[in-house]
């Protein structure tokens, strides 16, 4: 006898200066609607252009940005943003930052979670962060619906902010460890896929095939080399502004300060071994030996 999926439910609403998850109560899901997942700086965006040349087959100059919103950020706001993805006639492709507890869940739909090095993730969230313009601050602060703190300014030391994220869980942004649990309790599920931000980096044609297969895109063989073309990463940054929020406005440098180096391990040269083994201590500690290795490293498990 087959074993019932239990599928998620939704239990909890999460609001802060960036979020609003009250919009998924009423999203109207599509079948074959594709929902990508991260905590952030994960390699979202590059899985969004992944999407959009598997679904436009290898078409160039794509608005992947508005293509592909950000649902649960509460700008604009939902009375704005939902009737524009219900006016969409290609197959959906949109992000959210949610863990799965503050999400309506379609066992229709297709989910992909990206999962990167918690120490990679705090070096690009920093750029991101003392790039921000004071236009991305009024954003977040300033328009009506915020709840809870604004976003501060992040400290001038990069070592500063990652203890500041550490030892207040995701601070100045979201719980980290509440999202990687909430995903990977549910990665077994048929309709989840997990990929891993430094299998992307060593593997982008073989982890392209791997997610064309789950989204069930077959491949034009003929226009392969033209996706793997605007999927590498020079590419997507020299053409930054069509797959960045609003052209790259909120950032100094813009677009391409959004996109920035794309690379794992700067941490190395910068945090001490004990300041290392802070973050490895306290992921196994929070997330269990097996979902530690695998969010370090990409790297199954032979318990799984």
């Amino acid at each position: 006898m087959t074993e019932q999926i239990v599928w998620p439910q939704k239990t909890r609403e999460l609001h802060n200066h960036h979020f609003d998850s009250t919009i998924w109560n009423d999203f109207k899901f599509r079948d074959d609607d594709i929902i990508i997942s991260t905590y952030a700086k994960s390699g979202t965006t590059w899985m969004q252009q992944i999407l959009s040349q598997l679904i436009f087959n290898g078409e160039e100059g794509l608005k992947v940005a508005e293509m592909s919103p950000w649902i649960d950020l509460r700008i604009p706001p939902k009375a704005v943003k939902l009737p524009a993805v219900e006016a969409q006639e290609h197959r959906r492709f949109v992000k959210t930052h949610l863990p799965v507890d503050a999400l309506v869940f379609s066992p229709q739909a297709k989910y992909i979670y990206i999962a990167r090095d918690g120490r990679d993730i705090v070096w690009s969230l920093y750029n991101h962060h003392t790039n921000a313009t004071a236009a991305w601050y009024e954003a977040l602060n300033d328009t009506p619906g915020r709840v809870g703190p604004p976003m501060g300014k992040p400290p001038d030391s990069i070592k500063q902010y990652y203890h500041d994220w550490l030892d207040k869980d995701g601070h100045p942004c979201w719980s980290f460890w509440e999202n990687v649990k909430s995903w990977w309790d549910i990665r077994h599920l048929p309709n989840v896929l997990f990929v891993h931000f430094a299998a992307l980096k060593a593997d982008m044609p073989g982890q392209i095939r791997r997610i064309a297969e789950f989204v069930q895109i077959p491949i034009d063989e003929t226009k392969w080399d033209a996706i793997l073309e605007h999927c590498s990463f020079d590419y997507m940054k020299q053409n930054a502004t069509l797959s960045v929020p609003l052209g790259g406005i909120f950032w100094e440098g813009g677009a391409q300060t959004f996109i920035n180096k794309g690379t794992n391990g700067r941490w190395r040269d910068v945090l001490t071994a004990e300041e290392s083994q802070k973050y490895e201590k306290m992921a196994e500690e929070q997330l269990g030996e097996a979902c530690a290795h695998w969010f370090a490293t990409g790297e199954v498990p032979k318990s799984g």
